[in-house]
């Protein structure tokens, strides 16, 4: 076991107890936690600062305003309930559509109907703390649902793969997409079951796969390579992932953005703490990277020049 973990290390992997003392402790400030751990605030940030975020309908942060949730999504078809504070995909509902039969059902992202009774009571667990990080009372966001960008169409099932982008100190570091599978309910949530496929820095192409901490060549419900797709905006991407650090504050920061159909590249949340499988799916560690961003680290570097750094030396 000793040994195991020697050769990871030699081999730049960066480890749980490594990441949170020397980079989430050190980087990331417990005050502004609340910059990412809140998602109503995050929105709320990253409008101020220019980025592009999916709309939000409503929000819903007592228990008497549930009962406001028709009048919320009366005009829309689509769209997403999340907890505010929530965690790992934990609480959010995907709703595609409506009922043609049946009078207040609404259709979620597997294709199972739901009533408006059974969301009005999802509605009232989110206010009360079920899915909270803290235990505490929670707030429930109702927001525009993406429709993916067809390049991804292939390797999903029934849900919206995001981007996962690593910064730190403002520099990309890595990135991976996530890929919704069966057994993830359509999430983009790799504890749940999603595929995490690496990226080339350099062209935004994906790489290998990650399913359960085992490589993977194919998506696993749908037979499609992982490998090979070039993601759109890739460039756009970068630098908005290196702008998360101007909004949050935080020094070690992971970026989630989907690419929605029409819209393009949308800023989905961010993250204090994210995890280290990326470095799976991408079959290299991030200690390496986070050396040469220290080596070359420029405090009045712009978002903009920092992300061209990262296309530059982290290349596949």
């Amino acid at each position: 076991m000793l040994g195991a973990a020697k050769e990871l290390r030699a081999a730049g992997v960066l480890g749980l107890n490594e990441r949170n003392s020397d980079f989430i402790m050190r980087l990331n400030p417990r005050r502004l936690y609340p910059r990412v751990d809140d998602k109503a605030l995050t929105k709320k940030l990253a409008l101020e600062a220019g980025m592009a975020v999916p709309d939000l309908y409503g929000i819903i942060a007592h228990q008497g305003e549930v009962a406001s949730f028709p009048e919320i999504v009366a005009n829309v078809r689509s769209f997403v309930v999340k907890p505010a504070q929530g965690s790992g995909g934990d609480g959010i509902l995907v709703i595609t559509g409506r009922s043609e039969r049946k009078r207040d059902s609404f259709r979620l992202s597997s294709g199972v109907l739901i009533s408006q009774d059974e969301i009005l009571y999802h509605l009232s667990n989110i206010v009360g703390g079920q899915y909270s990080l803290s235990g505490g009372r929670d707030a429930a966001l109702i927001e525009y649902c993406v429709h993916f960008d067809p390049i991804f169409a292939e390797v999903s099932y029934q849900g919206v793969p995001d981007i996962r982008v690593i910064v730190y100190r403002g520099y990309p570091a890595m990135a991976m997409v996530r890929l919704p599978t069966r057994e993830s309910d359509g999430k983009a949530n790799l504890h749940q079951g999603a595929v995490g496929a690496g990226v080339d820095m350099a062209t935004g192409k994906t790489l290998t796969g990650v399913h359960h901490d085992m490589i993977v060549d194919e998506h696993p419900d749908t037979g499609a390579l992982v490998a090979g797709l070039e993601i759109p905006n890739w460039d756009f991407i970068l630098e908005s992932s290196a702008k998360g650090y101007e909004v949050t504050g935080l020094g070690y920061l992971g970026v989630d953005m989907v690419i929605d159909a029409d819209r393009g590249p949308l800023i989905l949340e961010m993250n204090a703490r994210p995890g280290l499988n990326i470095q799976i799916a991408n079959g290299t560690g991030l200690a390496p990277r986070i050396a040469s961003i220290e080596a070359a680290y420029d405090a009045n570097a712009s978002p903009v020049e920092r992300a061209a750094f990262a296309r530059r030396e982290f290349a596949a």
